[in-house]
């Protein structure tokens, strides 16, 4: 069997020990799974959506939240519709709402104009300005502290500043009481990232910093532990805590362990992504992980776009292999599933027929992590049919220094049950290597579990595609034979 390897789109056709297309499909251990389709949620904000986020309550309900330019949202869970909670917000540009949950409170922040604004689970029904806060682009939550970084306050901008609130209440802000405070870190950029837990890491545009709590008189000390890197794009950071950080850098996709900086795109994807970025709209760039699948995606614009993004490349950090999907969006997100009654699935979906996730899912039941997108200014999860998916080999030569008869080609491609998948092969061939690759005719698969293909040259290269509800795709294998050398 010739596999579907590992995509590796930075490194030659020939003898590249993966494959140059992986598209629309989720990379594994021995090939690669289904990427799903967006499922509306929603009915629509008034903008493009800046930011999603979901919360259990005591009771076990979720309630999800929502923002763009000019409003926070509340979904409703009723109707589904983004109810407003507030609004007369102003984000722009890069800026893209932060939420974090700290005891009853939800705190949003993400602008240079705007306050921190406070909800406070089970009691209030909208938004407000948290009294004294800051506002801030980068929110999280490092031990009893609600954290900020990059921060506008008293009519000035501090873009390389943290600043904190005090110890377990994320209402009070008083610099100097009960250890509320504030530490700069110089000559390093802005902070475009900040990730909380036991310890904080502050991510800045050319340096990495340890934010540890040592309690009074310092509260936090600082410590630069990486220098001359960072992240340069402030919506790129996901994370799986401190000591997994995933960020994005004028170099490449990063890992930051803790300690220091590992490459994971080098001489694998970086150099794709780069040529593939629409730099104009590299504000555009977003960032989750999906824990489930492990895997971390970076939606981005692509220059074939028209500024939005369009595309998502997306790193399975378990077996370290990447893939590319292709899907219009306006951010990634994560998000719960909120709880659906029948009236609920009304306005969804009047047929069973029309849902596009089964019945069976736990999407309808409350409180399951999952995959959210926004998209037409709507809250989407990333649970629907699979897209249509598209693998190739790398190049191959049967006959050493010889031409070859490729006769046909049996992809294996698994189902999950009920209809079969439709899977199509295609083949290109060439002599030589300076001669260009043309595939031929896509070929049904057929009842013998073959696809019968015909072509014959020293260097091959077979493309699949599967459309409908699969599980697997692992390789192929082909019928060959060596022709006659003069």
């Amino acid at each position: 069997m010739i596999p579907f390897g590992e995509w590796l789109p930075d490194q030659s056709d020939l003898q590249n020990p993966g494959s140059t297309v992986a598209k629309n499909v989720l990379p594994a251990a021995r090939g690669y799974r289904p990427f799903a389709s967006l499922t509306e949620v929603s009915g629509a904000a008034t903008e493009r959506l800046r930011g999603i986020f979901a919360t259990k309550l005591n009771d076990g309900s979720v309630i999800t939240f929502a923002g763009d330019d000019d409003d926070l949202y509340k979904l409703n869970t009723s109707t589904f519709a983004l109810d407003s909670i507030n609004s007369g917000y102003a984000m722009t540009g890069d800026m893209y709402w932060k939420f974090v949950r700290f005891g009853d409170e939800v705190i949003a922040g993400g602008s240079d104009s705007d306050t921190l604004q406070g909800f406070t689970v089970g009691t209030d029904s909208a938004f407000a300005a948290v009294s004294g806060a800051p506002a801030a682009r980068q929110l999280a939550v490092i031990r009893d502290f609600v954290v900020t970084g990059n921060v506008s306050y008293s009519g000035g901008t501090h873009r390389s500043r943290v600043r904190w609130s005090a110890i377990n209440d994320a209402t009070s802000w008083t610099i100097g009481t009960n250890q509320a405070d504030f530490q700069d870190i110089p000559d390093a950029g802005q902070i475009t990232g900040l990730v909380g837990g036991e310890y904080g890491v502050v991510l800045l545009e050319k340096a990495i910093a340890r934010m540890q709590y040592v309690g009074s008189p310092l509260i936090f000390t600082f410590e630069k532990v990486e220098t001359n890197h960072g992240c340069n794009y402030p919506n790129s950071v996901a994370s799986l805590g401190a000591s997994q950080v995933f960020y994005l850098a004028d170099d490449g996709f990063f890992m930051f362990n803790g300690q220091k900086s590992i490459p994971i795109g080098a001489e694998k994807v970086d150099q794709f992504f780069f040529d593939d970025l629409d730099f104009d709209n590299s504000d555009r760039i977003t960032c989750t992980i999906d824990p489930e699948n492990q895997c971390v995606m970076w939606g981005y614009p692509s220059i074939n776009g028209v500024g939005n993004p369009d595309r998502i490349i997306v790193y399975n950090y378990a077996v370290q292999k990447w893939s590319i999907v292709e899907l219009d969006h306006e951010l990634l997100s994560s998000s719960l599933t909120p709880s659906f009654s029948l009236e609920a699935l009304d306005n969804i979906s009047s047929t069973l027929e029309g849902l596009t996730t089964s019945l069976d899912s736990r999407f309808y039941s409350g409180g399951f992590f999952q995959l959210s997108a926004g998209k037409d200014k709507k809250i989407h999860t990333i649970t629907g049919t699979p897209l249509e998916a598209t693998l190739e080999t790398t190049e191959f030569e049967p006959a050493n220094m010889r031409q070859s008869l490729i006769r046909s080609v049996t992809p294996y491609v698994t189902t999950k049950g009920g209809s079969a998948p439709t899977v199509t092969s295609q083949l290109a061939s060439r002599s030589r290597q300076i001669d260009s690759f043309t595939f031929g005719s896509a070929v049904t698969l057929n009842n013998d579990n073959t696809c019968p293909i015909r072509g014959s040259g020293r260097y091959h290269r077979i493309r699949v595609s599967v459309n409908g509800d699969w599980r697997y795709a692992l390789g192929v294998d082909i019928d060959a034979s060596a022709m006659g050398k003069r």
